[in-house]
Protein backbone atom coordinates (compact mmCIF):
# COMPACT_ATOMS: atom_id res chain seq x y z
CA UNK A 1 0.00 0.00 0.00
CA UNK A 2 1.19 3.84 -0.64
CA UNK A 3 2.29 5.81 1.88
CA UNK A 4 -0.20 8.05 3.26
CA UNK A 5 -1.10 11.36 2.56
CA UNK A 6 0.35 14.44 4.64
CA UNK A 7 -2.18 16.60 5.70
CA UNK A 8 -0.17 19.59 6.38
CA UNK A 9 -1.78 21.76 9.42
CA UNK A 10 0.85 24.30 8.86
CA UNK A 11 -0.24 25.00 5.10
CA UNK A 12 -4.07 24.83 5.63
CA UNK A 13 -3.84 27.04 8.70
CA UNK A 14 -1.74 29.56 6.27
CA UNK A 15 -4.78 29.46 4.47
CA UNK A 16 -7.18 30.26 6.86
CA UNK A 17 -4.98 33.29 8.37
CA UNK A 18 -4.88 34.60 4.98
CA UNK A 19 -8.97 34.56 4.97
CA UNK A 20 -8.74 35.83 8.19
CA UNK A 21 -7.15 38.87 7.15
CA UNK A 22 -9.09 39.69 4.07
CA UNK A 23 -12.38 39.00 6.54
CA UNK A 24 -11.17 41.76 8.87
CA UNK A 25 -10.32 43.87 5.94
CA UNK A 26 -13.59 43.46 4.57
CA UNK A 27 -15.06 44.39 8.00
CA UNK A 28 -12.93 47.36 9.10
CA UNK A 29 -13.55 48.82 4.96
CA UNK A 30 -17.17 47.96 4.72
CA UNK A 31 -18.65 48.64 8.32
CA UNK A 32 -16.00 50.39 10.32
CA UNK A 33 -15.08 47.26 12.72
CA UNK A 34 -11.69 46.30 13.89
CA UNK A 35 -12.55 42.97 15.60
CA UNK A 36 -10.15 42.40 19.19
CA UNK A 37 -9.15 39.92 20.95
CA UNK A 38 -8.56 39.92 24.93
CA UNK A 39 -6.39 37.67 26.44
CA UNK A 40 -5.92 37.24 29.86
CA UNK A 41 -3.23 35.34 31.28
CA UNK A 42 -2.86 34.75 35.40
CA UNK A 43 0.44 33.88 36.73
CA UNK A 44 3.51 32.94 35.18
CA UNK A 45 3.79 29.85 33.60
CA UNK A 46 6.28 29.58 30.48
CA UNK A 47 4.09 27.92 27.96
CA UNK A 48 1.38 29.69 28.43
CA UNK A 49 2.91 32.89 27.51
CA UNK A 50 4.94 31.52 24.90
CA UNK A 51 1.08 30.81 23.45
CA UNK A 52 -0.33 34.10 24.43
CA UNK A 53 2.57 35.70 22.47
CA UNK A 54 2.17 33.97 19.48
CA UNK A 55 -1.83 34.83 19.98
CA UNK A 56 -0.29 38.40 19.93
CA UNK A 57 1.49 38.39 16.85
CA UNK A 58 -0.76 36.43 14.86
CA UNK A 59 -3.58 39.23 15.68
CA UNK A 60 -0.98 41.68 14.56
CA UNK A 61 -0.36 39.85 11.39
CA UNK A 62 -4.25 39.94 10.50
CA UNK A 63 -5.37 42.69 11.26
CA UNK A 64 -6.86 42.19 14.83
CA UNK A 65 -6.67 43.77 17.56
CA UNK A 66 -5.55 42.48 20.74
CA UNK A 67 -5.52 43.31 24.13
CA UNK A 68 -3.45 41.61 26.80
CA UNK A 69 -3.93 41.49 30.27
CA UNK A 70 -1.42 39.43 32.85
CA UNK A 71 -2.04 38.61 36.05
CA UNK A 72 0.08 37.13 39.07
CA UNK A 73 -0.14 34.05 40.53
CA UNK A 74 -2.26 35.13 43.37
CA UNK A 75 -4.75 37.34 42.24
CA UNK A 76 -7.94 36.76 43.86
CA UNK A 77 -10.70 35.14 41.58
CA UNK A 78 -12.99 38.38 42.55
CA UNK A 79 -9.99 40.88 40.75
CA UNK A 80 -10.12 37.87 37.72
CA UNK A 81 -13.95 38.57 37.06
CA UNK A 82 -13.85 41.94 38.08
CA UNK A 83 -11.64 42.11 34.66
CA UNK A 84 -13.82 39.41 33.08
CA UNK A 85 -17.09 41.74 33.55
CA UNK A 86 -15.19 44.76 32.24
CA UNK A 87 -13.60 43.25 29.28
CA UNK A 88 -17.49 41.88 28.51
CA UNK A 89 -18.67 45.52 28.48
CA UNK A 90 -16.23 46.73 26.33
CA UNK A 91 -16.73 47.24 22.80
CA UNK A 92 -13.67 47.11 21.59
CA UNK A 93 -13.46 43.24 22.73
CA UNK A 94 -15.35 41.22 20.22
CA UNK A 95 -12.94 37.87 21.70
CA UNK A 96 -12.25 37.09 25.25
CA UNK A 97 -9.88 34.30 26.03
CA UNK A 98 -8.23 33.44 29.50
CA UNK A 99 -5.51 30.96 29.04
CA UNK A 100 -5.60 28.06 30.87
CA UNK A 101 -4.14 26.35 32.81
CA UNK A 102 -5.42 28.72 35.87
CA UNK A 103 -3.63 28.77 39.12
CA UNK A 104 -5.11 25.89 41.69
CA UNK A 105 -7.04 28.92 43.81
CA UNK A 106 -9.09 30.11 40.90
CA UNK A 107 -12.18 27.55 39.89
CA UNK A 108 -11.52 27.92 36.11
CA UNK A 109 -15.14 26.65 35.24
CA UNK A 110 -16.98 30.06 37.31
CA UNK A 111 -14.13 31.95 34.96
CA UNK A 112 -15.47 30.30 31.85
CA UNK A 113 -18.59 30.88 32.85
CA UNK A 114 -18.46 34.65 34.13
CA UNK A 115 -17.19 35.27 30.08
CA UNK A 116 -20.11 36.82 27.72
CA UNK A 117 -21.13 33.47 25.34
CA UNK A 118 -21.11 36.03 22.41
CA UNK A 119 -17.41 36.76 23.43
CA UNK A 120 -16.28 33.02 24.39
CA UNK A 121 -13.67 32.12 21.32
CA UNK A 122 -12.33 29.82 22.74
CA UNK A 123 -15.88 28.12 22.64
CA UNK A 124 -16.05 26.78 26.13
CA UNK A 125 -18.81 28.55 27.79
CA UNK A 126 -21.47 25.96 28.61
CA UNK A 127 -23.69 28.09 26.58
CA UNK A 128 -21.95 27.15 23.32
CA UNK A 129 -21.24 24.35 24.27
CA UNK A 130 -24.81 23.60 24.40
CA UNK A 131 -25.72 25.23 21.27
CA UNK A 132 -23.17 23.23 19.44
CA UNK A 133 -24.64 19.62 20.56
CA UNK A 134 -28.14 21.06 19.72
CA UNK A 135 -27.05 21.90 16.42
CA UNK A 136 -27.38 26.10 16.98
CA UNK A 137 -25.00 28.08 15.27
CA UNK A 138 -22.55 29.52 18.23
CA UNK A 139 -18.76 29.52 19.03
CA UNK A 140 -17.04 26.26 18.04
CA UNK A 141 -13.49 25.19 20.49
CA UNK A 142 -10.48 26.52 18.27
CA UNK A 143 -8.91 22.91 18.15
CA UNK A 144 -11.98 20.84 17.17
CA UNK A 145 -12.58 23.44 14.77
CA UNK A 146 -9.33 22.94 13.15
CA UNK A 147 -9.79 18.82 12.98
CA UNK A 148 -12.98 19.42 10.94
CA UNK A 149 -11.16 21.76 8.38
CA UNK A 150 -8.07 18.97 8.38
CA UNK A 151 -10.56 16.24 7.42
CA UNK A 152 -12.42 18.30 5.26
CA UNK A 153 -9.19 18.95 3.15
CA UNK A 154 -9.04 15.32 2.23
CA UNK A 155 -12.34 14.19 1.89
CA UNK A 156 -14.93 17.43 1.99
CA UNK A 157 -18.35 15.35 2.46
CA UNK A 158 -17.97 13.32 5.87
CA UNK A 159 -21.22 11.91 5.53
CA UNK A 160 -21.36 8.68 6.44
CA UNK A 161 -18.11 8.00 7.35
CA UNK A 162 -17.84 5.45 11.15
CA UNK A 163 -15.29 8.00 13.36
CA UNK A 164 -13.91 7.34 16.08
CA UNK A 165 -12.70 9.68 18.68
CA UNK A 166 -10.15 8.44 20.99
CA UNK A 167 -10.43 10.97 24.39
CA UNK A 168 -13.40 12.82 25.83
CA UNK A 169 -12.01 15.84 27.37
CA UNK A 170 -14.25 18.92 27.10
CA UNK A 171 -11.84 20.88 25.30
CA UNK A 172 -11.15 18.38 22.08
CA UNK A 173 -12.53 14.36 22.41
CA UNK A 174 -16.50 15.45 23.33
CA UNK A 175 -16.80 19.00 20.54
CA UNK A 176 -15.30 16.79 18.01
CA UNK A 177 -17.63 14.39 18.50
CA UNK A 178 -20.11 16.83 18.34
CA UNK A 179 -19.11 18.23 14.88
CA UNK A 180 -18.55 14.52 13.34
CA UNK A 181 -22.42 14.03 14.41
CA UNK A 182 -23.03 17.07 12.48
CA UNK A 183 -21.39 15.86 9.59
CA UNK A 184 -23.30 12.69 9.41
CA UNK A 185 -20.76 10.58 10.82
CA UNK A 186 -21.45 7.44 13.07
CA UNK A 187 -19.34 8.45 16.17
CA UNK A 188 -17.79 6.39 19.11
CA UNK A 189 -16.07 8.35 21.86
CA UNK A 190 -13.65 5.86 23.46
CA UNK A 191 -11.45 6.55 26.27
CA UNK A 192 -9.63 4.58 29.29
CA UNK A 193 -12.45 2.26 30.13
CA UNK A 194 -13.55 0.99 26.42
CA UNK A 195 -13.11 -2.45 25.90
CA UNK A 196 -10.55 -3.65 22.93
CA UNK A 197 -9.94 -0.37 21.77
CA UNK A 198 -7.47 -1.54 18.83
CA UNK A 199 -10.53 -3.37 17.26
CA UNK A 200 -12.68 -0.18 18.06
CA UNK A 201 -10.17 1.77 15.82
CA UNK A 202 -9.52 -1.20 13.26
CA UNK A 203 -13.41 -0.51 12.59
CA UNK A 204 -13.29 2.97 12.09
CA UNK A 205 -13.06 5.50 8.70
CA UNK A 206 -11.56 8.51 10.65
CA UNK A 207 -9.77 8.60 13.60
CA UNK A 208 -9.15 11.35 16.00
CA UNK A 209 -6.71 10.74 18.87
CA UNK A 210 -6.67 12.75 21.51
CA UNK A 211 -5.39 11.42 24.65
CA UNK A 212 -2.01 12.93 25.63
CA UNK A 213 0.29 9.58 25.42
CA UNK A 214 2.81 9.00 23.35
CA UNK A 215 2.42 7.07 20.51
CA UNK A 216 -0.27 5.19 21.73
CA UNK A 217 -2.76 4.11 18.40
CA UNK A 218 -0.27 1.49 16.94
CA UNK A 219 -0.44 0.96 13.61
CA UNK A 220 -2.15 -2.35 13.62
CA UNK A 221 -5.40 -0.16 15.37
CA UNK A 222 -5.80 1.52 11.94
CA UNK A 223 -8.12 0.49 8.83
CA UNK A 224 -6.26 0.18 6.00
CA UNK A 225 -6.76 3.91 4.06
CA UNK A 226 -8.45 5.79 7.33
CA UNK A 227 -8.05 9.16 8.15
CA UNK A 228 -5.89 9.91 11.08
CA UNK A 229 -6.03 13.31 12.70
CA UNK A 230 -3.21 13.25 15.90
CA UNK A 231 -4.00 15.90 18.15
CA UNK A 232 -1.85 14.83 21.09
CA UNK A 233 1.24 16.96 21.47
CA UNK A 234 3.66 15.21 23.99
CA UNK A 235 7.32 16.21 24.65
CA UNK A 236 9.68 12.87 24.84
CA UNK A 237 13.54 12.39 25.33
CA UNK A 238 15.10 12.43 22.14
CA UNK A 239 18.43 9.88 21.11
CA UNK A 240 20.78 13.12 20.92
CA UNK A 241 19.84 13.96 24.78
CA UNK A 242 17.40 16.99 24.12
CA UNK A 243 13.45 16.25 23.56
CA UNK A 244 10.96 15.86 20.80
CA UNK A 245 7.32 16.56 20.29
CA UNK A 246 5.38 13.18 19.19
CA UNK A 247 2.12 12.81 18.74
CA UNK A 248 -0.60 9.75 20.71
CA UNK A 249 -0.37 8.15 17.00
CA UNK A 250 2.69 5.53 16.21
CA UNK A 251 3.53 7.94 13.31
CA UNK A 252 5.80 6.31 11.05
CA UNK A 253 4.31 2.91 11.58
CA UNK A 254 0.48 4.32 10.90
CA UNK A 255 1.51 6.59 7.69
CA UNK A 256 2.21 2.92 6.37
CA UNK A 257 -1.35 1.94 6.51
CA UNK A 258 -3.66 5.10 6.69
CA UNK A 259 -4.84 7.07 3.70
CA UNK A 260 -4.26 10.52 5.19
CA UNK A 261 -2.50 11.51 8.47
CA UNK A 262 -1.39 14.38 10.12
CA UNK A 263 2.11 15.30 11.65
CA UNK A 264 2.93 16.09 14.59
CA UNK A 265 4.36 18.61 14.75
CA UNK A 266 3.12 20.70 12.13
CA UNK A 267 -0.69 18.89 11.76
CA UNK A 268 -3.26 20.36 14.03
CA UNK A 269 -1.57 22.70 16.37
CA UNK A 270 -1.24 25.47 13.95
CA UNK A 271 -4.85 24.83 12.96
CA UNK A 272 -5.79 26.22 16.80
CA UNK A 273 -4.50 29.57 16.46
CA UNK A 274 -5.61 29.66 13.16
CA UNK A 275 -8.89 28.64 14.46
CA UNK A 276 -8.97 31.37 17.05
CA UNK A 277 -8.65 33.93 14.75
CA UNK A 278 -11.74 32.96 12.40
CA UNK A 279 -13.58 32.82 15.94
CA UNK A 280 -12.83 36.30 16.52
CA UNK A 281 -13.81 37.59 13.07
CA UNK A 282 -17.29 35.49 13.49
CA UNK A 283 -17.68 36.70 17.37
CA UNK A 284 -16.98 40.37 15.65
CA UNK A 285 -19.58 40.32 12.85
CA UNK A 286 -22.30 38.29 14.86
CA UNK A 287 -22.50 41.07 17.70
CA UNK A 288 -23.36 43.51 15.17
CA UNK A 289 -25.86 41.01 13.20
CA UNK A 290 -23.15 41.13 10.85
CA UNK A 291 -22.75 37.77 8.66
CA UNK A 292 -19.54 36.37 8.93
CA UNK A 293 -17.75 37.63 6.57
CA UNK A 294 -15.33 33.69 6.01
CA UNK A 295 -18.78 31.79 5.71
CA UNK A 296 -17.32 28.76 7.96
CA UNK A 297 -18.21 25.40 6.40
CA UNK A 298 -17.51 23.24 9.86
Amino acid sequence: MAEAQLIDGRAIAAALRRQVAAAVAELQARHGVVPGLAAVLVGDDPASAVYVRSKARACAAAGIASFEHRLAADTPPAALLDLIAGLNADDRVDGILVQLPLPPAIEARAVIAAIDPAKDVDGFHPVNVGRLWSGVPGLVPCTPRGVMLLLRSVRADLAGAAAVVLGRSQIVGRPVAALLLAADCTVTIAHSKTCDLAAVCRAADIVVAAVGRPAMVKAAWIKPGALVIDVGINRIAAEDGGTRLVGDVDFAAAREVAGAITPVPGGVGPMTIACLLANTVAAAARRRRLSDPLQPSD
